[in-house]
């Protein structure tokens, strides 16, 4: 499924792109956020460490010069970061016990909120995290109507 999934967000990433001009948040996230689109707090917490992202590269881009590949390679770096600090938070939040269960605000992936913070970068934050998401919500109902109306658990950690 996880297949099916990359597939039709490769698709649906390409229509969006030529038909309407407007980019998904990269070719792949597409697919992997419509996988977790039954726990919100995950892709809460991917938006949530895109933006982070976002915010960091525009304040790095003011000391160093930024464009092309190299905006593309710190906004995945910086990306891979925090999607790491949320695992981190899991790990302080487990020692200190504060009470609030965090597991479920972890970032997808380490590569996929970098990907989203560069595409918000190139054509802004509302415009990404739209179509991004309405791509996703087309995959999740493509795979959704694919299996008979009923879509097997297939999150990856």
């Amino acid at each position: 499924m996880i297949y099916q999934a990359i597939g039709l967000g490769l698709v649906i990433s390409l229509i969006f792109s030529e038909v309407m001009g407007v980019a998904a948040g990269g070719l792949i996230v597409p697919g992997y956020i419509a996988l977790y689109l039954d726990q919100p707090l995950r892709v809460a917490g991917t938006i949530l460490a895109a933006i982070l992202t976002f915010g960091s590269v525009k304040i790095l881009g003011r000391f160093i010069l930024l464009y092309g590949r190299r905006t593309m390679v710190f906004s995945v770096l910086i990306g891979f970061i925090f999607g790491y600090l949320t695992r981190y938070l899991l790990v302080v939040n487990a020692m200190i016990d504060t009470g609030i269960d965090m597991s479920a605000v972890t970032s997808i992936g380490y590569i996929i909120p970098g990907l989203i913070a560069y595409w918000m970068n190139r054509q802004g934050v509302l415009e990404t995290l739209c179509t991004m998401l309405m791509a996703s919500f087309i995959v999740r109902l493509a795979l959704v109507l694919a299996h008979g109306g009923r879509l097997i658990d297939v999150t990856i950690g």
